[in-house]
């Protein structure tokens, strides 16, 4: 059974800057692809950027010029880098892997089979 573990939210204020680390377990290394959604309490989860197996990366269009996903294979992490943050990137953000060797973003979180448990971000301004 596929894991993955969220780590590295907390409380920052507005324009501050947090890196979000997801280790996923040797049984998801290959062919997957990993992404990032954040879901505030009361609506619906959303995609904010995500990597495949070959690097091809997307981002949501809320995030894009602020927010860098990565992935470090020797270490079995996919960090999230969260650069002038604003009070509306407040929510908890899950990673989530899907099995597939090739991803063009967005997809919808239903395609994803395995997900982490999430870490709070809270950004005041």
């Amino acid at each position: 059974q596929a894991q993955l573990v969220e780590s590295g939210g907390g409380s920052v204020q507005a324009g501050g800057s947090l890196k979000l680390s997801c280790v996923y377990s040797e049984s998801i290394y290959g062919d997957y692809c990993v992404s990032w959604f954040r879901q505030v309490a009361g609506k619906e989860r959303d995609w904010v950027a995500g990597i495949d197996n070959s690097g091809n990366i997307g981002y949501a269009d809320p995030v894009k010029g602020r927010f860098t996903i990565s992935k470090d294979n020797a270490k079995n992490t996919v960090y999230l880098q969260m650069s002038s943050l604003e009070p509306d990137d407040t929510a908890k953000y899950y990673c989530a892997a899907l099995s597939r060797d090739y991803c063009h973003w967005p997809l919808v979180p239903t395609l994803f089979s395995y997900w982490g448990q999430g870490t709070q971000v809270t950004v005041s301004s």
